[in-house]
Formats: C-alpha cells, sequence, structure tokens
C-alpha cells in the first residue's frame, strides 16, 4: 500500500504518524511523509527568490523531515513491511496533496487534526477539512487523542440513501478483513419516519454487499446527530467511524459543529472518509 502522511511537524500530525505506523503493522506499505511550505505569495512573483525560497523553506524543511525520519527509526513500531519516503513541497497545500495523491499512487492520506483544546469552532482543521471535502482519496482522520487500539467496532452512518458506487466501499471491507471487525451500520433519523422504498432497496443492497461480515443494523431516532453517535459510540465502545464523503453534507455535524465540550469522540476516534 501506498500512504501519505502531510506533516507540519505538529504534536496532531506526529500523532497520526505514529497511529499509521501502528495500523499498518502487518502491511506493506510505503509512507510518504510531506512537509507542504506554504506558498509566499511575495516570494511567488519575485523572479529572483528562487535562492531565498531554497534558504528560507526547502533546506529547513528537509532537515526537520530527516530528524523526523531518525526519530520513527528510534519508535518500537517500525518493521521490515514499511519504507519510508520524504518529500518538500513549496506551493500550495491542496495542490501539493492533490499532486503526490497521484504520482505516488496513493491509496489511503493519513492526517492528523486538532480536537477541542485548539479550535473551538470547527473541531477538524482548515488543511484537513479541505483535504475530506475537496481531495478525492481514502482519508484516515486521526484526532490528537487518539491512540491505536487494535480495531474490534467499527461505526457506519448511513442515511441509505446510495449516491455512489458500492466500490467506495471497499478500503472498509478490507479493514474489516484485515482486523475482524464488527461492522455496525447505524441509521439516524432526526423524527420518527419509516424508510421510504428507496432506502428500503437501498437497506437490502448493504445487507447483500456486507454479508460476509455480518453486520449489525441500528436505528437511532435524535434530534441531533451528534448526540446520537456520541451516545452510540460510547455504548459499543468503537474504535474508529466510517463515512462517505457525498455523504458528508447530511453528516456535517459529525465533523464540523461548535459543540465541542459535549462530544469527546472528536478527540479519540478516528475517521475513515471513503472517496469515489
Amino acid at each position: 500500500m501506498n500512504i501519505l502522511l502531510p506533516t507540519d511537524f505538529s504534536p496532531n500530525s506526529w500523532n497520526a504518524i505514529l497511529y499509521a505506523i501502528e495500523f499498518y503493522k502487518t502491511v506493506e506499505c510505503n509512507f510518504y511523509i510531506l512537509n507542504v511550505c506554504i506558498i509566499d505569495r511575495f516570494m511567488a512573483d519575485d523572479a529572483g527568490a528562487a535562492d531565498q525560497i531554497d534558504d528560507l523553506y526547502i533546506k529547513p524543511s528537509k532537515q526537520r523531515l530527516a530528524t523526523l525520519l531518525h526519530k520513527i527509526n528510534d519508535t518500537d513500531s517500525v518493521n521490515e513491511n514499511h519504507h519510508f519516503y520524504t518529500i518538500t513541497e513549496y506551493g500550495f497545500f491542496l495542490e501539493s496533496i492533490r499532486k503526490h495523491v497521484l504520482e505516488q499512487k496513493i491509496d489511503t492520506l493519513v492526517m492528523g487534526t486538532k480536537g477541542a483544546s485548539g479550535l473551538k469552532k470547527h473541531i477538524v482543521g482548515s488543511h484537513t477539512g479541505d483535504v475530506i471535502t475537496k481531495v478525492k482519496c481514502t482519508t484516515m482522520v486521526i484526532p490528537e487523542r487518539a491512540k491505536y487500539n487494535t480495531i474490534k467496532e467499527i461505526a457506519f452512518p448511513s442515511d441509505f440513501n446510495l449516491a455512489y458506487d458500492l466500490k467506495t466501499l471497499e478500503p472498509l471491507t478490507s479493514i474489516l478483513k484485515t482486523y475482524n471487525a464488527n461492522l455496525n451500520i447505524v441509521h439516524i433519523q432526526r423524527r420518527e419516519a419509516e424508510l421510504n422504498a428507496e432506502q428500503l432497496t437501498n437497506l437490502d443492497i448493504f445487507k447483500t454487499y456486507f454479508e460476509d461480515y455480518k453486520p449489525s443494523f441500528k436505528n437511532l431516532e435524535c434530534k441531533k446527530v451528534e448526540d446520537a453517535i456520541q451516545s452510540f459510540v460510547e455504548h459499543k465502545a468503537i474504535d474508529m467511524i466510517a463515512m462517505v464523503a457525498k455523504n458528508l453534507n447530511y453528516f456535517q455535524s459529525i465533523l464540523f459543529h461548535s459543540r465541542v465540550e459535549k462530544i469527546s469522540y472528536h478527540t479519540d476516534i478516528p475517521f475513515l472518509v471513503l472517496h469515489e
């Protein structure tokens, strides 16, 4: 597998790197650690700024990546399945991510994010939020307090409105297979209502698609989606929440909201965001 690990050398990105190494410990992986030096618009307009860019951004980034690589090699988690490569990029963040997703044929992007302690209005930082919504690559979001535990329980919220190819779900089934994890498919509705004909059909499609993994289906009625998720995560001791990117509008309160004091899964539970 090819895994992209963007880093800004923060504790959050270091935590994401450690999580990824543990998560993929039994899988042969190429890890590409990418530091994007955000483009300086003034220098970008200066034809003679190349040397300054090299001295101010590129060289320091490469040195910090080399130090980071030594730090990784000093951990107990590294094994012979893993190969690490470092990349320094000077440019715009999203463009750089998209570029390396294509060039390195990335299977999964793993990113750290701040939780309640750092960002009051949006739990997911602007860079991570942009990647989730604008980069078509399976993305694992690792909150600042998430520590790796063997994946036993995965929650998959769905409104049963399938607007995507079932192949989108393959990274999820791969994780279920690797970890022999339990899949909890959760339908959340804000008021009491019967599933319509299309939703019932899609429910049957889910049952058939996930048949080998013997999923459980849970219907939750709750005024606030995040409250329902919080309660379910606590009750079932959920280790990961998976969702399809096309459903992010429906589930935006799972990722983007301001009621940080009442929601703990934002800082503890990894999110797997699936893209077509």
